[in-house]
């Protein structure tokens, strides 16, 4: 198989998986197909951020710092960030390069983790209104790839939308419970006991929430949920 028919392959699976667990696998696979260093996407509403999605292919502990520091108060400095709200709904713009931020914004968020080029993808559907940020170590990609991440992250994430907090629309049923017990203050003995599992299942899951979302403690976890 080439790598064209893989990429059909992975946007096939992205198409299939809208919506359902299993879906993150197949479009982070597209994602690392850019070259892409790291992604993160972004939910937003009126003076308010929240994480959807992070992953840094180089460091992983990287990408759930960086996006607990942006979600705390450093969003409002992102220039595409009131641009994201005044899109209408079915809109999508493609912005390449780093934009014009601060000397401090660029410094924590693109010059210490080493990141230079810039692909963001600002979409607005009929409920959400979402930011996928690629980052390059170099020259950013200019192809139609990121506009159809756009594209899929926008379809998956409205389909999981719900009173949950949005950060936890990427991981599976068991993953996410994981993830509520721990938000509620319950020890891992009572969420397995809560779930019927075992108190190691309850550790396995919460790992794999923590890789999907980019993160390594539980304080990241309260970070990217918070309301």
């Amino acid at each position: 198989m080439d790598r064209s028919e893989e990429l059909i392959a992975e946007i096939d699976a992205c198409l299939a998986l809208s919506g359902q667990d299993g879906w993150a696998a197949p479009f982070l696979a597209l994602v690392e197909a850019t070259g892409a260093a790291q992604v993160m996407v972004f939910s937003y509403r009126a003076d308010h951020a929240a994480c959807l999605l992070s992953r840094n292919f180089n460091a992983q502990a990287l990408g759930g710092m960086l996006a607990e520091e942006y979600l705390d108060g450093w969003f409002r400095q992102d220039p595409f960030y009131l641009q994201v709200m005044a899109l209408p709904a079915g809109g999508l713009v493609l912005e390449v390069g780093q934009p014009e931020v601060s000397k401090d914004y660029r410094a924590r968020f693109f010059d210490r983790p080493g990141l230079a080029g810039k692909t963001a993808v600002l979409t607005a559907g009929a409920r959400l209104r979402l930011i996928v940020n690629l980052y390059w170590t170099d020259a950013a990609w200019l192809g139609a790839l990121p506009a159809l991440l756009g594209r899929l992250a926008l379809q998956h994430f409205e389909a999981r939308l719900s009173e949950e907090p949005a950060a936890l629309a990427v991981l599976s049923d068991r993953e996410r419970a994981v993830c509520l017990g721990m938000l509620a203050g319950k020890k891992a003995e009572t969420i397995a006991a809560d779930l019927g599992v075992a108190p190691s299942s309850v550790v396995t899951y919460r790992r794999r929430a923590y890789d999907k979302l980019g993160i390594s403690s539980r304080g990241a976890l309260f970070a990217i949920c918070r309301e």
